[in-house]
């Protein structure tokens, strides 16, 4: 860990576990704490999630790991991480969804509770969320990167000049984990200066 960063109270006090109700969104947060988009964009209808077991049953639904738009368009979730710059090995994560092919759907989903994934894919797919605080996320080209154990697969995005690409590869700030987190209503950066 940098040392600039391990005297950043800021930091010390993101880091110490449970350590504020967030002034924005009222929820008790613990370190650093990851946000999620709960469905693709481009699911018509709010995000009521049927059980995963759907998928072998309906080709239009949207589970908690799957969606599927009237058999068509393919849908998992995933997750994006940024590293943060100064702490070694670790980062902050946005769970975010990713098209995929039918095939690579239909396998994916096959085999997502195997012990094995990781020997799946990487695969294509188009990024499939916006996320606010950076310029238009939707339909990045990205690579999904299945998991094991259950695990939602790995998010990388294809090398480009895109402000989320640049700090997927070089990482973000604790200033700009703090701009993405009020970007998302939890703006919480003077409450970590409280003593």
């Amino acid at each position: 860990m940098s040392n600039a960063l391990k005297a950043d109270r800021r930091w010390r006090r993101l880091r110490e576990g449970t350590w504020i109700t967030c002034p924005s969104c009222g929820a008790a947060h613990s370190g650093i704490f990851d946000l999620a988009c709960d469905k693709p964009i481009h699911w018509p209808g709010p995000a009521e999630y049927s059980p995963n077991s759907i998928r072998s049953t309906s080709s239009h639904f949207l589970s908690q790991d799957f969606c599927a738009l009237e058999g068509e368009d393919f849908f998992v979730r995933c997750v994006l991480e940024l590293p943060i710059q100064g702490a070694q090995d670790e980062s902050f994560s946005f769970g975010v969804w990713s098209s995929l092919s039918q095939k690579n759907f239909a396998l994916y989903a096959e085999q997502f509770d195997r012990d094995d994934n990781e020997t799946l894919g990487p695969w294509f797919g188009w990024f499939s969320n916006r996320l606010d605080g950076y310029p238009n996320t939707l339909n990045l080209k990205c690579q999904v990167h299945p998991r094991s154990g259950r695990c939602r697969p790995l998010i990388k995005l294809e090398p480009m000049d895109h402000p989320l690409a640049c700090e997927q590869r070089d990482g973000i700030t604790l200033d700009r984990l703090l701009e993405i987190y009020a970007a998302h209503g939890h703006d919480i950066g003077a409450a970590l200066l409280d003593a």
